[in-house]
């Protein structure tokens, strides 16, 4: 692979012609992002399965004081 002028991570593959970035900690970084991002979603989804269920039972528990 060929360095790319003025670019330290970056790279040309000599058989095809595609840059490529090299910058394993730059990629960590990036895995890492998403699995936080897939964590909160996971999170955010709980919580609202949990308000529902508090909003049922709440609604279960007014209509049964009735």
């Amino acid at each position: 692979m060929i360095r790319v002028k003025g670019y330290q991570n970056l790279y040309r593959d000599e058989n095809t012609g595609a840059i490529v970035n090299c910058d394993s900690v730059a990629y960590n970084q990036y895995l890492n992002t998403i699995h936080n991002r897939e964590t909160q979603r996971n999170e955010i989804d709980q919580i609202k399965k949990d308000i529902d269920e508090i909003k049922t039972l709440l609604r279960e528990l007014i209509n049964e004081s009735r």
